[in-house]
């Protein structure tokens, strides 16, 4: 029996990973907006590839919840896009409203299903899902990680000059201004990236990471990143339905893990069918630490504005 993806939002983001997992043939997909037609035709758009691609499952665009029930992963990409002279932070509000009634309208379909939260402040985001959702810990988690650190190892990997898939690099903490790409445990095949560039090349690279989503969305004008924030969560969701405990930086509820309680925050975990199968935890240095209290702190002010 095929799996079954929900994404809800047919923007760039939602329709980029409804294309991804298409074209990785992980299930059956549902396409979910509140804008009708904008899901149906992107959709069959879709579809309408299989005979190119190979992919046989069914591709679904609609307005109606009904549709995604018994989903085996909801993807949540509604909301407002940033703008130029925007921070995360300046969508809170609005974007609180909308993740809240697409997670209590996906769950009462599919109270079982694994979530993947990519709104941003997708911290505070993810905290909003769960709190009105119900699911527990380990079935839900933010994007975040796999997308900064993909953009941090793109980054290495053009300095260095070698594949990115040879580089091996972590960024953790929240997905913002206080991200934190690690140093100290990056590498390109064992060799660490600290014998390979300079500190003031390292500095530049984790501060262009950090600042990674607002030079696109300066470039973009009307929106922000979508290609690889899609292909991001569909990392994630393949992760969970094939089962391939894979560990990936992600926005996941820690319970005393680093010595932080009752945040979302992005760190190692492993996903597999159980969803977060455990959080991977390490010593960090007091620099890493400081860095990652002021995630925390940026984390708190977000969580208290969703007033949840």
């Amino acid at each position: 029996m095929q799996k079954k993806i929900t994404i809800i939002g047919a923007g760039n983001v939602g329709a980029t990973a409804a294309h991804w997992a298409l074209a990785r043939k992980l299930g059956n997909i549902v396409l979910l907006d509140v804008m009708e037609g904008i899901p149906q035709g992107k959709a069959l758009d879709l579809w309408q590839s299989g005979p190119l691609d190979g992919f046989a499952g069914s591709v679904t665009g609609t307005n109606d919840y009904a549709d995604t029930a018994n989903s085996d992963v909801v993807i949540i990409t509604a909301g407002l896009a940033r703008k130029p002279g925007m921070s995360r932070d300046d969508l809170l509000a609005k974007n609180v409203a909308i993740v809240k009634a697409c997670a209590e309208e996906a769950v009462k379909h599919s109270p079982d299903c694994f979530m993947i939260v990519v709104t941003n402040p997708i911290d505070a985001m993810v905290h909003t899902a769960f709190k009105v959702s119900g699911l527990p810990k380990h079935r839900i988690v933010g994007m975040a990680g796999v997308l900064d650190s993909a953009r941090y190892r793109t980054f290495l990997a053009d300095a260095i000059g070698v594949a990115p898939q040879d580089v091996s690099a972590m960024v953790m903490g929240i997905h913002g201004d206080n991200m934190l790409p690690l140093v100290r445990l990056a590498n390109v095949a064992g060799v660490p990236i600290t014998d390979l560039l300079s500190e003031e090349e390292i500095a530049a690279i984790v501060k262009r990471t950090q600042m990674g989503g607002i030079e696109i969305v300066n470039h973009l004008k009307t929106g922000s990143a979508f290609y690889t924030p899609g292909l991001a969560a569909i990392e994630m969701a393949e992760a969970v339905l094939c089962d391939s405990r894979r560990v990936m930086p992600c926005a996941a509820y820690l319970e005393g893990e680093f010595g932080i309680s009752g945040y979302f925050l992005g760190v190692p975990v492993v996903l597999g069918a159980n969803g977060v199968e455990r959080i991977i935890e390490f010593e960090l240095t007091e620099e890493e630490k400081n860095a990652l209290k002021d995630s925390v702190e940026a984390v708190s002010r977000q969580m208290a504005a969703t007033g949840l």
